[in-house]
């Protein structure tokens, strides 16, 4: 197994050398994991993941105790991603989910949503998802045309959700619909739906490159109390861009652990592998390739914790550090992933090989929890407005 440890950078604490450990400790463990679940339906897979980061305590720092006056520490969750991606996106997959599915819960929910859905996400045995995105719409979130309607003490839901991570397979969603007759976002709500809820549906499974359960969803008279609003009404958008701002650096981490995985697979097969009589390791042109991919993977690591570390201590709005942290370092891991699958040549994309799995696995982070174009929109107006 690939040694991976905490980057040498004063972001860290005393607090951070001790979950390094716990880490170093999912791992050397992780052996057993993937032998358990290789065998297994991908669904199946991340429920076992689900009870295996759980177990090990790992999904504490993505689903915090509020009664215990719990946060996320945004460190502690780009350190989990990265460690968890450079040996297995789909954990990495599972223990990001089991976060976005449940931040408006611990951040907004009432007392009663909290002990309901909080401790099973906690230790998971319930899995958890976010329905935003629709079919015509998935940045543009004002647009949103999935529509909860007041009918005595429920909202009835109808609309369609697609592209919904853990679609399928989750125990509950948090629905951002329109409840107000409001424009944009401002009439948005946030509504929590069992998945056995009648009038639910998974309309169809979707199938991407870097596997995982996607889905899109259906609602037609969808009935649930309207006890399961969470927050005030019209109060959804901000719930949704409050969760994205938590997790979305952790993207960048994710990205990083794959792109630190890449180099040091390619580090390894330079030493190893001879060309013309020549090491590789020892040609000039191998040596500047991965020169650039060090220089971009450090640049990302640089870009992911310090906006981690500013979301954790700077008491103020980093949404412009956050968008350079997420869009940084997805671009630079997949340059160094290109890379990569460059030097290795044809095993670079044979099927099965870890080069191209990890190919597989960066593009979808250019795209999801906003795509690099809207962070660089974002980036934008916050340095010209």
């Amino acid at each position: 197994m690939k040694q991976w440890t905490l980057w040498e950078l004063p972001f860290f604490g005393p607090e951070h050398s001790k979950l390094e450990a716990a880490l170093q400790r999912w791992r050397d463990d992780f052996p057993r994991i993937e032998k358990a679940i290789e065998p297994l339906p991908l669904d199946e897979q991340c429920r076992v993941l689900g009870r295996e980061l759980g177990r090990a305590g790992l999904l504490e720092y993505a689903v915090p105790d509020p009664v215990a006056g719990g946060t996320v520490d945004v460190r502690a969750a780009c350190m989990i991603r990265e460690a968890l991606s450079y040996d297995s996106p789909l954990a990495d997959f599972v223990f990001a989910m089991q976060g976005i599915g449940s931040a408006a819960i611990w951040l907004f929910g009432s007392e009663e949503q909290k002990r309901t859905y909080l401790a099973g996400s906690r230790d998971g045995s319930r899995l958890a998802a976010f329905a935003m995105s629709e079919p015509d719409g998935s940045s543009d979130v004002a647009s949103m045309t999935t529509r909860a309607r007041i009918d005595g003490d429920d909202y009835v839901i109808d609309g369609v959700k697609t592209w919904i991570s853990n679609g399928g397979i989750a125990n509950q969603y948090i629905v951002i619909a329109r409840t107000e007759d409001m424009p944009g976002s401002k009439g948005l709500s946030a509504i929590l739906v069992d998945a056995d809820t009648p009038g639910l549906t998974i309309e169809s499974r979707i199938d991407i490159i870097a596997p995982h359960p996607l889905a899109t969803i259906r609602f037609e008279g969808c009935r649930v109390p309207r006890s399961q609003l969470i927050g005030e009404p019209g109060a959804g958008f901000r719930m949704a861009m409050s969760t994205l701002d938590i997790f979305r650096t952790s993207v960048g981490g994710a990205a990083v652990g794959l792109a630190r995985r890449a180099l040091d697979e390619t580090v390894e097969r330079m030493r190893g592998r001879h060309l013309f009589g020549k090491q590789m390791s020892e040609m000039d042109t191998v040596r500047m390739r991965v020169a650039d991919m060090t220089l971009d993977l450090e640049s990302a690591v640089l870009l992911v914790y310090r906006a981690a570390w500013l979301k954790d201590t700077a008491g103020r709005s980093v949404t412009r550090e956050v968008a350079l942290a997420k869009l940084g370092a997805t671009e630079a891991a997949q340059r160094v992933i290109d890379s990569a699958v460059q030097l290795f040549g044809g095993m670079g994309v044979t099927i099965g090989s870890v080069i191209e799995r990890l190919y597989r696995d960066i593009r979808p982070m250019r795209i999801y929890e906003g795509a690099s174009e809207v962070q660089k929109i974002i980036i934008g107006r916050k340095m010209l407005g």
